[in-house]
């Protein structure tokens, strides 16, 4: 059953340069980048909406909402960033690089949160096999940069 979310993590990935190609194109169109992020994240929003609207999971309590730790809450700010580099530079570097970089460094600082099991991770320790791992994305992303 594992082999159906590694599927789901799969095919969310393959969203990733179709996020920041569209994210892109909408900034070219719009050419205001702070206005365009808005947009993205009102139509993420309405997204959300539809999806409580159809599976309606329920709402959690305010005492629930009182014991999450604080750091947890900025996962909106942190996707901030992304988005905003997205708008902005994935057509000027092309999808491929773009994407290649922005994996790469996520799966860098992935390897390092599992090294000190931080932000609510598990500890996972970063063996010689996850490095070498490390390793060869950065010599991929050298390869698809320099093409």
């Amino acid at each position: 059953m594992v082999w159906v979310l590694w599927l789901i993590a799969l095919v969310t990935g393959a969203t990733n340069p179709f996020q920041a190609g569209t994210n892109a194109e909408l900034n070219k169109q719009s050419g205001l980048p702070v206005w365009t992020g808005l947009m993205v994240y009102a139509t993420g929003f309405c997204g959300l909406l539809l999806v409580q609207a159809i599976f309606r999971p329920p709402v959690p309590t305010v005492g629930r909402m009182r014991e999450i730790h604080w750091w947890a809450w900025m996962g909106g700010l942190i996707s901030i960033a992304p988005t905003l580099a997205g708008l902005a530079l994935a057509q000027r570097l092309g999808s491929g690089v773009f994407t290649a970089l922005s994996i790469s460094a996520a799966i860098l600082m992935s390897v390092v949160i599992d090294q000190y099991g931080l932000i609510g991770f598990r500890q996972h320790v970063a063996s010689p096999e996850r490095i070498s791992g490390c390793a060869l994305m950065i010599l991929g992303v050298w390869l698809i940069v320099r093409s």
